[in-house]
Formats: structure tokens, C-alpha cells, sequence
């Protein structure tokens, strides 16, 4: 019986990645089509934006039974690694229930809005029930996938059923009348959401059942309205960017275009004190201007980079926070997933947010450089001379104008970020496919790239209804009120925000505070008079530290994971340039804040 479980899973496995691949292949092709007839040929496809929508929805939903491990599953744990063995058992048990209800609670929900919900699109001419079978279908499998990972798991009969009467006994919950009214159950949804994190759960799932938990004390968001927020947080085409430019970065990789910018980056500050150390900040400087995506960056860098840190005479867990460090870059300087997220939840600019953001980048580049040369440790290596600096540059030449065409393309608004983000792709699509090998390493960064936008998109969707339940409660109006209580000082307000977001950015990662905490924040940000463009990004800077400081600490996790390191030592060593960090991102506020006054 387990092996059988094992081997069904791993087909299941196999298949929905397959699945999720080609469901991507056939994005890029729609959205890089419609952009060529748009420019090339002045025409286009009426129903392009729909259709992009509808493939999307579907591919983040499909790739649901894929998202419950790996680094996107956000799991925090602090609380489960200081159990012993009999503690961590039950842990494990609470955290597979939360997620098998999860999955139960989407495909019930979904199962019941497509049989009720009418009316045909106007642009595709397909049933409205179409968008919301993927999810019925994705937690229907992602229950089953769970269910066969237990029996694999070698875990006794026992464990399973008492996962499989957890994960049914928390998703009768929506279905249960109101037992006990409360004033704000969003508070309810919110400690419901942190007991399944403190179990290990994946953050996704903790959303979706801290939600059901909150119904039966009064939440307006029955299980239909849940699902429906769900799809609905899915439904802008500017979303699309996110895959598009996550695959670009992935096959800039595959193509070996990325190893271009390490030569050069190498070639360039090489030499100088800290000189690998100073090419690790520069490569990441250089590959942010494609990959938009700091675990992608982590993982890179982890895999090139630390080792030669660490051939140069770097210690290894310095040599992991220093690829965890600079990994920060990708999610500020632009193209960066973050703000696209940010663009969507505040529907602030987004060619505004890049061009704030590369003013961060390169303020918190700098900071890092000065912090890197002053701790440097390592002798100084020869410098290369001006054949081999020109050299590496051309070669390097194909990065730079992709990144040249995407920011300017996207900031003086020839090209949405979306059409951007195609044609990255696609200029990478070649370029990984002219190089040998270049069709396995192209089929392994589509089956990554479906993957994370799945586990991305699925943060995106399950995020929107607590920001809906938070909002019914009146909670903006009740932060802002905290957030004010200073009175209207811009000092005041920027200092209590940024205090807030540093709390929260230790156990959140970027994804999750700017969904939850920038629609919160915004509206007192902007009645203090301070640019909301100007606090997106320090937002979104504040968020990306919190990837290297625990509980959560994402980058960290990556870089020690690839690296084989313990995650406490790279947290230690990686102090220093955390707090480089806060001191060039406090500046930033400080200015933003004067900059307010009249």
C-alpha cells in the first residue's frame, strides 16, 4: 500500500507539473502573439486580456496539491523545531489537516459557485462556472495528493485518519450556523491563521482555514464568498507579468546569459578589496534588471556564487548570507515581482514604483558595497585589464539592453509590464534554446517557473479575501487611526508605519505583507501627505529585509538549504549587512518623510 501511494503521488506529481508547463508555454504564446499584432501589424485579439485571465486562474489553481512544500510554502518553524519527536508528531498532524482542509474548502466552495453562478462571457463566450472549476478540481487533487503523501509518508494508520478527521472536521466549519457572534471575527480568522503557522502549516492553507474558522463567530464571507474572492483576486491581466518574468529569469539561466554577468561583474570589481564579495552584489545589481524574483536570485547565487565565494577564502556561512544579502536587489530594482504585486493591491504605477525602486536599489547597493569592503577578509585578487573588461561587457551586452527595453519600455508606457515581460521571455526562450543542452535546461525552467507561479498566484488569491473580511470589520480605519495617533506629523506616521512593517516582516515574507498590510496602510500614509509611490517602495524594502531575519527569513532558508548550512548560522552571519540595510532604508523614510512637509 505505500509504495503504491508513493508511486501514485509521484504520477500525480509529474502530470499536474507537465500540466502547469504547458498551460504557461501556451500563456506566453497567447499574450507574445498579441503583443506582435498590436505592434507589428496594429491589431490584436479582442478577447486576449479574458483568456490570459482564464489560463492563469487556472494555472495557479491546477497547481495547488504542488504547493504545500518546498520554499513557497512559507512553513514557519519556530515553534515545531523545539518540540521533541512525540510534539513534532502531532505538529505534523495539525499542519497535514489544515492543509487537506484547505483543499476541502476550495473544492466545496468552488464545486457550489460553478453549479449556481450563471451567464456566458462576452469576449471568450464561454460559461462564467469555467473560472472556478480549476479550483474545485486543484483542491479536489490536492486532497487526494495529501491523503497518498500520508500513507507514503510510512506514518501509521492511526496519524492518517486522525489527519483525514481533522482536515474534515475544520472544513465543516463554513457549513456550521453562527455559534458565537463577535465584534471583529476577522481577529478570529487572524489567531486561527497563526496557531496553523505556529503547526507548520503553509501559509496559503493557514489563510484559507483561519477564513472558515472565522464563520461560525459571525465572518461575512460564507465558503462560496471565499472562493469567490479567491478567483476574483486573480482576475488582472497585470498578474501575468509575474510568470512571464520569472520564466525570463529562469531560462537568462539556462541560456548561460546569467554566467555573462558574472564574468563581468568579476571583471569589474574583482579586483577590489572584498573583490568576490563586490562581484556577488554587482551580479545581483546586473541580474535584477531581468530575474525580478529574489528566491530565484538566492537559489543562483547559491548554486555559482557561494562556491566561489567560498574558493576565495570566504567562510561558508558568510558566503550564504552574502548571496541571501544581495538576493534582497531583485524584488526592489525593477522588473520586480513585489511591485507588481504592490501595483495591483494599490493600484499605484507601475512604471512609478520601478523608477522609485531602482533609486532604492542602487541607495541599498551602495550601502552594501561600503559594508562589504569594510569586512572584506580576503586578499585582494589581480586586476584584470582592459581586453578582458572589454570582453566581458560585450558579452554581456544582450542582458543589458533586455533590461534596458523592459524598464524604459514598461516606465514611459510603450508596453504594459505584462507585453514586457512576454518579450522578455521569449528573447530568453532563445537564447536558452541556442545554447547545447538548451531544450532540457528550457523543459526544467518552464516545470520551475509553472511551479512558483502556482505557489505565487495562490498567495496572491487566498490573500484577498482576509483583506476583504479585514476590511468589513473596519480594521483600515482602526490601524490608520493607530497609525495617526501622533497626530498627522509625516515624521510621526512614516516612523510608526515603518515600526509596524519591521514587526510584521519577520514572520511575513514580501508576497503576504504587501497584500495584507499596504491597502491597510496606504490611506493613512496618503492623509499625512507623504508620496505613496515613495512609501510603496520603502514598504517594499522594509518587506524584502524581513526575508533575512527570522522566524521566516526566506532567502536565508534557500541560500542554507542549497548550500547545506544551518539556517541559525547564516542568520548570525548575515547580521551585519541586515542591518546595513535598515540604517540606508531608514534614511530613505526619514527623506520621504521631510519630503512631506510643506
Amino acid at each position: 500500500m505505500r509504495r503504491f501511494a508513493a508511486r501514485l503521488s509521484s504520477i500525480i506529481d509529474r502530470l499536474l507539473a507537465s500540466l502547469l508547463a504547458a498551460i504557461l508555454a501556451a500563456l506566453l504564446v497567447l499574450v507574445f502573439g498579441a503583443t506582435l499584432l498590436r505592434y507589428v501589424f496594429s491589431t490584436g485579439f479582442v478577447a486576449t486580456e479574458d483568456l490570459g485571465i482564464l489560463l492563469h486562474t487556472a494555472l495557479v489553481f491546477l497547481g495547488l496539491p504542488l504547493c504545500a512544500s518546498g520554499p513557497l510554502a512559507m512553513r514557519i518553524d519556530v515553534v515545531t523545531r523545539q518540540l521533541g519527536p512525540r510534539g513534532r508528531a502531532v505538529a505534523d498532524i495539525l499542519s497535514d489537516s489544515v492543509t487537506l482542509a484547505a483543499a476541502l474548502v476550495l473544492m466545496l466552495g468552488a464545486a457550489k459557485v460553478a453549479t449556481l453562478i450563471g451567464g456566458i462571457s462576452p469576449t471568450l463566450d464561454t460559461p462564467e462556472s469555467w473560472r472556478f472549476w480549476p479550483v474545485a478540481i486543484g483542491g479536489a487533487l490536492a486532497a487526494a495528493h495529501l491523503i497518498l503523501g500520508s500513507l507514503a509518508s510510512g506514518r501509521s494508520w492511526a496519524s492518517s485518519l486522525a489527519v483525514i478527521a481533522g482536515g474534515a472536521g475544520l472544513a465543516t466549519l463554513p457549513h456550521l450556523p453562527v455559534l458565537q457572534p463577535v465584534g471583529l471575527p476577522s481577529l478570529v480568522a487572524c489567531a486561527a491563521v497563526c496557531l496553523a503557522l505556529a503547526a507548520e502549516a503553509p501559509f496559503v492553507h493557514a489563510l484559507i482555514v483561519g477564513l472558515a474558522v472565522a464563520i461560525p463567530f459571525g465572518a461575512r464571507l460564507p465558503e462560496a464568498a471565499i472562493v469567490q474572492q479567491t478567483v476574483s483576486g486573480m482576475g488582472k491581466f497585470l498578474l501575468l507579468a509575474i510568470p512571464f518574468f520569472l520564466l525570463a529569469g529562469m531560462l537568462m539561466n539556462a541560456g548561460g546569459l546569467a554566467h555573462r554577468l558574472v564574468s563581468f561583474a568579476s571583471a569589474l570589481v574583482g579586483h577590489r578589496r572584498g573583490g568576490m564579495a563586490q562581484a556577488t552584489l554587482v551580479t545581483n545589481l546586473l541580474f535584477s534588471g531581468v530575474s525580478g524574483s529574489s528566491i530565484a536570485d538566492a537559489a543562483f547565487g547559491a548554486k555559482v556564487l557561494a562556491p566561489a565565494l567560498i574558493a576565495d577564502g570566504v567562510k561558508p556561512e558568510k558566503a550564504a548570507a552574502i548571496v541571501a544579502a544581495t538576493a534582497v536587489l531583485p524584488n526592489i530594482i525593477p522588473p520586480s515581482i513585489a511591485f507588481l504585486l504592490l501595483a495591483s493591491a494599490t493600484n499605484l504605477s507601475v512604471g512609478a514604483l520601478f523608477e522609485g525602486g531602482l533609486v532604492a536599489g542602487l541607495i541599498l547597493a551602495a550601502a552594501m558595497a561600503a559594508m562589504l569592503h569594510f569586512s572584506a577578509d580576503t586578499p585582494s585578487r589581480p586586476s584584470a585589464d582592459r581586453i578582458e573588461r572589454i570582453a566581458a561587457f560585450v558579452a554581456a551586452v544582450p542582458v543589458f539592453g533586455l533590461a534596458l527595453v523592459v524598464f524604459f519600455g514598461i516606465r514611459l508606457g510603450i508596453a504594459t509590464p505584462t507585453e514586457a515581460a512576454a518579450v522578455a521571455s521569449v528573447y530568453a526562450l532563445i537564447a536558452a534554446l541556442a545554447v547545447p543542452g538548451g531544450r532540457k535546461a528550457t523543459l526544467a525552467a518552464f516545470l520551475q517557473a509553472g511551479r512558483e507561479t502556482a505557489a505565487i498566484g495562490l498567495l496572491v488569491a487566498s490573500s484577498a479575501p482576509l483583506v476583504f473580511l479585514l476590511a468589513v470589520d473596519g480594521l483600515p480605519q482602526a490601524l490608520a487611526g493607530w497609525v495617526t495617533v501622533l497626530g498627522s506629523n509625516p515624521l510621526a506616521v512614516m516612523l510608526v508605519a515603518n515600526l509596524i512593517l519591521l514587526a510584521v516582516g519577520g514572520p511575513l515574507d514580501v508576497g503576504p505583507g504587501i497584500l495584507l498590510f499596504a491597502p491597510l496602510l496606504m490611506p493613512s500614509i496618503v492623509a499625512a501627505g507623504i508620496d505613496p509611490v515613495a512609501f510603496g517602495v520603502i514598504l517594499t524594502v522594509n518587506l524584502m529585509i524581513g526575508g533575512l531575519t527570522p522566524p521566516v527569513g526566506v532567502l536565508v532558508f534557500v541560500a542554507a538549504g542549497i548550500t547545506g548550512l544551518s539556517s541559525s548560522a547564516v542568520f548570525r552571519a548575515v547580521l551585519p549587512l541586515t542591518l546595513t540595510l535598515i540604517a540606508a532604508m531608514s534614511l530613505m523614510a526619514l527623506a520621504a518623510a521631510l519630503w512631506a512637509f510643506p
